[in-house]
């Protein structure tokens, strides 16, 4: 998988897998069925859905029969089932497929932007990038083409930036569609804390927004820096280094990912836990999954069962299945 894609490019499909929203409501499942709970761990909508997602801008994305459509953050149904994908809300619009062809309706449902593009990912900073004859370009909330399509690949806005594919290198765009930043990487991702992370042969390091490296290509794989860290894995090991590319969490984790919500996945054994900023674990390693922390709890897998803790790694939900 291309970078770009992993650190940039939403896929549609994979609903089910997003974090806990900013609606005091979170995706629960009963034999089978899912449904909303508040976060006291009581059930507000009740099990009927074959997948949910989190909320996302007061809605979040729901599937019944086989079609997706969007429940509202009382847990109602806001937007009908209707759509074969469905994307989370941003900046006021969500992606949505029906066929082979995407387009941006409101939370009202109404479709803003018509379907008409082969793909389409979030609205960030206004853009939002769009696949038309095998080539990527960007449209406005109007839908207008913005940049037209001519890009192999391209990622979201972030800091005034895109990282853009030309001719099998990646550089990076600005918002009226000029390369800012020459084709010269084999993958990158997107700007965070005024640092991006770029690919030059087989090792990682870091951009400033200037394009000049402020962290020299070195590490197998990183992640994008929050509060002034990132996880990077040297030597099959991964820990968490700070802006002049030191560690400040010694390389010790199977798998490691970017802070959320005060603390970062880690995985050691096979099993997952939570660690704070100084790499100390404040949920040991129980999980098979987890996700981040968002709103103060983290959906987590036991086995097949999703349930969901709180910071201090106690249930809120049960694991159920």
């Amino acid at each position: 998988m291309k970078a770009l894609k992993l650190f940039s490019l939403l896929a549609l499909a994979a609903l089910g897998a997003q974090s806990v929203g900013a609606a005091a409501l979170f995706p629960v499942v009963v034999d089978g069925r899912w449904g909303y709970a508040g976060k006291s761990g009581k059930l507000v909508t009740n099990p009927q859905f074959e997948n949910a997602a989190a909320f996302a801008e007061e809605r979040a994305a729901v599937q019944l029969e086989k079609r997706w459509g969007y429940v509202d953050d009382s847990g109602k149904l806001a937007i009908n089932p209707q759509f074969d994908k469905a994307g989370p809300f941003s900046e006021g619009l969500a992606a949505v497929s029906l066929g082979h062809l995407a387009g941006f309706i409101n939370p009202d449902g109404h479709y803003v932007v018509n379907p008409q593009f082969d793909a389409a990912c979030d609205f960030a900073e206004n853009r939002a990038a769009v696949k038309l004859n095998k080539n990527w370009g960007f449209i406005d909330k109007t839908g207008k083409l913005v940049i037209n399509p001519q890009f192999a690949e391209a990622g979201s806005f972030s800091q005034g930036l895109a990282a853009v594919e030309v001719g099998k290198l990646y550089g990076y765009a600005d918002t009226s569609g000029k390369l800012a930043i020459n084709p010269q990487f084999d993958e990158a991702g997107p700007f965070s804390e005024n640092l991006a992370a770029v690919k030059m042969k087989h090792t990682w390091g870091f951009i400033d927004q200037a394009g000049k490296l402020v962290i020299n290509p070195q590490f197998e794989e990183v992640g994008a820096f929050v509060k002034g860290l990132a996880p990077a894995r040297l030597d099959k090991r991964w820990g968490y280094i700070d802006t002049t590319g030191h560690f400040a969490v010694n390389p010790q984790f199977d798998a490691a990912l970017p802070f959320a919500g005060g603390m970062a996945r880690v995985q050691l054994a096979k099993r997952w836990g939570y660690v704070d900023t100084t790499g100390v674990f404040a949920i040991n390693p129980q999980f098979d999954d987890a996700l981040d922390f968002q709103d103060g709890l983290a959906q987590v897998k036991v086995g097949h069962l999703v349930g969901y803790v709180d910071t201090d790694g106690k249930y809120v939900w049960n694991p159920t299945k």
